[in-house]
């Protein structure tokens, strides 16, 4: 049974416990990787503390220090004495796997597994060749080895197909932060919409919540007032938090760009080359450090719905997202006032270019994660934004669509299910619907079938009541944040595949 202790995770607990417990004579290979403060060490202490097995926590340290701390705390789990003999890694592997010798599967954890590879490179070839020699030989262990990692450009180098460990795991789990439901109950927010503000700011990471000391705004009218004591605060470790965590995620490249680039991603910028331009920078300096986030997890990049060869990308970390679009450009402003004046200029900020493209990637979360199969007519495949040219005789720029639901199909694209808009802080009414109508018709005229096409919109607001009507009588689709937030939907399952091999939350092999 999964401790209290662990919040959620209940996918994650099942597919560590099923790999654990496997009663198989062979020992296994398991990797858990995500990126920092996700509560993968929560999760491992919690399993090992449950399941009777033994944790070692790299550092970054040298490897006699690491080899020696390794045999320390060997020896206090199986009560023996430290063994003077852990010189080499391929000593301290074996004394690891022995510990599956004894009948029962043992998990036994190597957290933060790259600190051990930076100082000591041959460790993956060594596991590797430990692994070969028990399988040659066919001798009975029942060692369930869990190596785990935040940092994920090192953990795809680990991991990749050219890399030495490639191929052995038996279970590759990506701990990913808590999605906006599951961060609402986290913080133990009952109102939507605040939840929605609160997301916006932190995501979905459970560290933050003891990083402001587990304060919660007690209400819509306290969501200021917690800013200015939280994240605007010098005083809580969340007030560096964007800046440690670039530190932390980009393996010290130039980290002055990363900045400037994810500052001109918060305020509008989406596509490499707009990106390189406000830079003023060469695109190929900009595709590196455009890469570089991406493959930390910090960036995402999502072909245009309409657009495919169209590439966007969004700031995947939230509190990045807030830091650059609305803080950043007031840090010295907050040495010199009062945050609580700060935040006033700051807010309209926030609400414009945080909390408005924030909430249309939360619905698009929502269609895909949460939505049931009939409120499209099909599931749904994937949400997407999109955007299309306007060749009438008043074109100007391109039309938008927010939330562009596509169904599963065997081609590469799938049938457009519905075309929606998204607006946090504006009601909606029928000249939304008919904006979404034109882009309707615009896709008919490129050849899509929008036939079943169902017209959405999105709101933070509310609709007119002539917007309602249209719903009653099938026109549109109509999803607020009760809907949102509401308890109506499945909830994506993510469920490990039969077989022995298991993956859930992705791979790191690609």
């Amino acid at each position: 049974m999964k401790p209290e202790m662990v919040f959620d995770r209940d996918a994650e607990w099942d597919a560590l416990t099923a790999f654990t417990r496997d009663a198989r004579p062979d020992a296994g290979l398991g990797v858990v990787s995500g990126r920092l403060r996700q509560g993968k060490t929560h999760l491992l202490q919690a399993l090992t503390a449950t399941l009777g097995g033994f944790r070692f926590g790299a550092q970054q340290a040298a490897r006699d220090e690491s080899l020696r701390r390794l045999g320390d705390e060997l020896a206090r789990y199986t009560g023996g004495t430290p063994p003077g003999h852990l010189s080499r890694w391929e000593d301290a592997v074996d004394a690891l796997l022995a510990l599956g010798e004894r009948g029962r599967p043992v998990p036994v954890v190597l957290d933060e597994f790259p600190d051990l590879v930076r100082q000591s490179p041959e460790l993956p070839s060594v596991l590797h060749g430990a692994y070969r020699r028990l399988r040659e030989t066919g001798r009975v262990n029942r060692t369930r080895l869990l190596l785990s990692g935040s940092s994920l450009p090192v953990m795809h180098r680990l991991f990749g197909a050219a890399a030495p460990l490639h191929g052995l795991a038996d279970l590759e789990l990506t701990l990913r932060p808590l999605d906006f439901r599951q961060s609402a109950r986290f913080w133990g927010i009952d109102d939507p919409r605040l939840a929605l503000l609160v997301h916006a700011v932190v995501g979905g990471t459970p560290a933050y919540r003891a990083y402001v000391a587990d304060d919660t705004p007690s209400g819509p009218d306290d969501f200021d007032s917690w800013v200015c004591r939280t994240v605007l605060n010098p005083g809580t470790p969340l007030f560096l938090e964007p800046h440690h965590l670039l530190l932390e995620e980009t393996d010290h490249w130039d980290r002055a760009l990363c900045h400037s680039a994810l500052a001109a991603i918060a305020t509008g910028c989406r596509t490499q080359g707009a990106i390189a331009e406000c830079l003023g920078t060469p695109l190929t300096d900009a595709s590196h450090c455009l890469t570089l986030l991406q493959t930390s997890g910090l960036l995402h990049g999502e072909p245009d719905a309409f657009r495919p060869h169209r590439v966007r990308l969004r700031i995947t970390e939230p509190l990045l997202a807030f830091e650059h679009a609305a803080v950043r450009p007031r840090r010295s402003a907050l040495e010199q006032q009062d945050a609580a004046e700060v935040w006033r200029h700051a807010r309209p900020v926030f609400d414009s270019a945080v909390a408005g493209p924030h909430f249309a990637q939360i619905c698009r979360d929502w269609v895909v994660d949460h939505a049931d199969a009939t409120v499209f007519g099909a599931p749904p495949a994937t949400a997407a934004h999109g955007s299309l040219s306007d060749p009438g005789p008043s074109a100007g720029p391109d039309l938008e669509a927010d939330v562009v639901v596509r169904g599963r199909a065997d081609a590469r694209s799938g049938p457009v299910l519905s075309v929606g808009l998204a607006r946090w802080d504006e009601v909606m009414d029928l000249r939304h619907l008919r904006h979404i109508r034109r882009l309707l018709t615009l896709l008919a005229a490129g050849g899509e079938d929008v036939t079943r096409t169902r017209p959405a919109c999105y709101s933070g607001a509310g609709f007119t009541l002539e917007l309602r009507a249209a719903e009653a009588d099938g026109q549109v689709v109509l999803v607020g944040l009760d809907r949102l937030y509401g308890g109506d939907w499945p909830a994506r399952r993510l469920c490990p595949s039969s077989g022995h091999r298991r993956s859930i939350g992705g791979t790191l092999g690609g």
